[in-house]
């Protein structure tokens, strides 16, 4: 597809030559930018992307080539900030610049690792449909009328048979690029996003579009504030490097400073109606047409005019574009391309976590770590991984946060914050998973335990006699681990047989439940202090001694003696 591209060059620029030396001229004017990843002649495999047009978001559908203006919105050196006017082109029509900046956004708060900048959404729009038609969106942003690209049908294009049944494209037979940003059907049932919160994912809204094209962008490991990442995740969008270059024109362009025009009012591309690029529809501007005249009156009607076309050609392949040129191929040096074997993104994995247990309460003693590795087998920083608490339970990270996103280091690993337990007991899992994308997460076991004590003693020496039908002095405990107090700690009391194995006794003293009636168990809880306090006991039954056993979690335990005494005689 690239070779077809380079015949597209804007109107004022003969061959790919030309075009090369107008984007180094227009980079020499504006402030310094980072070096292409990619090479001059060739193209070179991007992160996550193969050559065929299905493997890049737009299938290497075409694009148009026009170029910036070599006068920049702002001098080198000047204030970055954005300018309230500034040349035609500079302009960007209002919804979609919001649209650009509201995706910068939203991506900064769930992947701040990929730094994507809306000034780089801002040239892939320019590059695939002139900023959704020079910004003719409707209120919610969605274009007046979609925006396809031609039938991805082989004949000069990649072929991509039909995968959405014509429900984005209306074509049932080959797919075709739809939406300010020229997504194909395939990509957009991935990468779809709902940027305006209407409940719908829609290729031709703009707000849809610009955050589906940003977490496309920052997939896997991306740090687009990285020059090589930056290139990577442009030649994903589209494989061709003459469309890089194109998009880092632009990008530099923006970067430089631009402002906000009504919808409606930008600058279209020049290449409108062309057929090299979906038709922008009624309202275009630019595009000269002198060049299709060319074409349309040269090769039939006079035998002279193919003299005409005799000279023009050998214009095109002129000595002085075709030597620019090929300091280009030097240029390409394969060497600078070793992003070839780059390292991209192959899986996240568990650091060395062990067993994640907690007793309710108290934080989680062991630290939740996760490793990026490439698919080379090694560590990689600065992958972006997103730590989730999932479950029936009330832990939490530090902050009482659910859902934590960090960035690996330089060894690969990263490290959760500490994991704390809640008052609910039971097991649940912890996540980890690659931010932004559909590589498997990593799955942690983790358990709450009940509050424990490993002993309980009565607080009082008295002791409990009632006489049948009275009731028992107040019985209270106090219960403690390891010498401490322990509170909200579970403990059970029993009325007890007096035998070699103790069993609930069905005779002598008893508690009452919330309608009165007699129970011998009880499920009690102790206070900060750790003390509890038992409610009342009534002594029933034939005189004698019974027992009251109580328990608590961790193995605490104590029995205490219960005296029934006949009544008086009358």
């Amino acid at each position: 597809m690239a070779a077809q591209f380079g015949r597209r060059l804007r109107r004022g620029a003969a061959t790919t030559a030309v075009a090369a030396a107008a984007v180094a001229a227009l980079s020499a004017s504006q402030a310094p930018g980072s070096p292409l990843v990619a090479s001059e002649g060739g193209e070179q495999p991007a992160a996550g992307s193969t050559p065929s047009g299905d493997g890049a978001a737009s299938g290497n559908s075409p694009y148009f080539t026009d170029l910036p203006p070599l006068n920049t919105p702002n001098k080198p050196g000047t204030s970055t900030n954005l300018p309230v006017t500034g040349s035609a082109e500079s302009g960007i029509p209002a919804s979609v610049l919001a649209a650009y900046k509201k995706a910068q956004q939203t991506i900064a708060g769930t992947d701040a690792a990929c730094r994507l900048p809306w000034q780089l959404l801002a040239a892939i729009g320019k590059v695939e449909s002139g900023q959704a038609r020079g910004g003719r969106v409707d209120a919610q942003g969605t274009t007046f009328s979609p925006i396809l690209g031609p039938a991805l049908n082989g004949q000069g294009f990649a072929l991509i048979k039909d995968t959405d049944n014509g429900v984005y494209d209306g074509d049932s037979t080959h797919d075709r690029a739809v939406g300010p940003m020229q997504f194909i059907p395939s990509t957009w049932e991935t990468w779809g996003q709902d940027g305006n919160a209407d409940g719908r994912r829609d290729p031709n809204n703009i707000y849809d579009a610009a955050l589906a094209a940003g977490r496309y962008l920052c997939a896997g490991s991306r740090d687009l504030s990285l020059a090589a990442d930056l290139d990577r995740a442009v030649l994903s969008y589209n494989h061709s490097d003459e469309y890089l270059r194109t998009v880092r024109t632009w990008f530099d362009y923006y970067n430089r400073g631009t402002h906000e025009v009504p919808d409606g009012t930008g600058v279209l591309p020049a290449e409108t109606g062309t057929g090299t690029h979906p038709d922008l529809g009624p309202g275009t501007s630019g595009g000269s047409p002198s060049p299709s005249s060319s074409p349309s009156g040269s090769p039939t009607p006079n035998p002279k005019p193919p003299t005409t076309p005799t000279p023009k050609p050998p214009t095109k392949p002129s000595p002085t574009p075709t030597d620019p040129g090929r300091p280009t191929t030097p240029t390409t040096p394969t060497p600078t391309p070793e992003p070839t074997p780059t390292p991209d993104l192959a899986a996240v994995q568990n650091a060395g976590t062990g067993e994640l247990t907690a007793t309710a309460g108290d934080a989680f003693a062991e630290r939740i770590k996760a490793r990026a590795k490439s698919n080379l087998g090694k560590p990689l920083a600065k992958v972006s991984v997103t730590f989730t608490v999932a479950g029936d339970t009330d832990a939490a990270f530090d902050g009482g946060k659910k859902s934590v996103t960090l960035a690996t280091g330089a060894d690969g690993t990263v490290t959760a914050p500490v994991l704390k337990a809640g008052e609910k007991t039971g097991a649940f899992t912890v996540r980890a998973t690659a931010t932004g994308t559909s590589l498997p997460a990593v799955t942690y076991q983790a358990a709450v335990t009940a509050r424990q004590a490993d002993a309980i003693a009565r607080t009082g020496t008295a002791k409990l006699t009632a006489v049948a039908g009275q009731t028992f002095a107040d019985v209270t405990a106090k219960a403690t681990f390891k010498g401490a107090a322990a509170d909200r700690v579970a403990v059970t009391a029993t009325m007890i047989t007096d035998d070699e194995k103790p069993a609930e006794n069905d005779k002598g003293p008893y508690f009452t439940d919330d309608e009165g009636d007699p129970v011998r168990t009880l499920a009690l809880t102790t206070g900060a202090d750790g003390t509890v306090t038992l409610p009342a006991i009534y002594a029933d039954g034939a005189a004698g001694t019974y027992k009251l056993r109580l328990t608590t979690e961790g193995g605490g335990s104590v029995v205490i003696e219960l005296t029934v005494e006949a009544p008086a005689a009358a």
